[in-house]
């Protein structure tokens, strides 16, 4: 795109799509910010909450937490970059089209992986589909704003 258009683009004032993509970037972005708090909750809470989702006891040693402690720091990471991206989503559109294919791609790989470990069903049918039904919406949006 030349210069030209790249300015005028950002000259235009955003439509109702760019503008319901921004929102719902943000709504979403909530969710996975969150995640910090378990990065830092005492171990015994950790065990609890395990155990109360049905996944039996929490198991001992030091990588079980690490592993635990440290996905909950990329999701508030991944959180925080959408958030990041919100602020200016024609700035950063390549940014967010490269969030929202690899959302998709993890969200099929959560579904088949939770599926093939043996997580509770209900685990399974939820956490890789609502990854790819927040990314598609997200497509969607993008689209619809004509977002480049």
């Amino acid at each position: 795109m030349a210069a030209g258009h790249v300015e005028q683009a950002a000259a235009q004032p955003p439509n109702c799509w760019e503008r319901c993509l921004v929102v719902v970037m943000r709504v979403f972005a909530v969710g996975p910010m969150l995640a910090i708090v378990p990065a830092f909750m005492p171990r015994a809470w950790m065990a609890a909450i395990h155990e109360q989702l049905g996944l039996g006891p929490f198991p001992g040693g030091p990588i079980v937490e690490y592993l635990a402690r440290s996905t909950s720091v990329f999701y508030a990471l991944h959180g925080g970059l959408l958030l990041l991206i919100s602020m200016d989503v024609r700035r950063f559109a390549p940014v967010l089209s490269f969030v929202i294919w690899t959302g998709l791609a993890a969200g099929v790989g959560l579904l088949v992986m939770d599926w093939m470990i043996g997580l509770p069903p209900p685990w399974s049918a939820t956490e890789g589909p609502i990854v790819m039904a927040l990314c598609g919406t997200l497509l969607f949006l993008k689209t619809k704003a004509r977002v480049a």
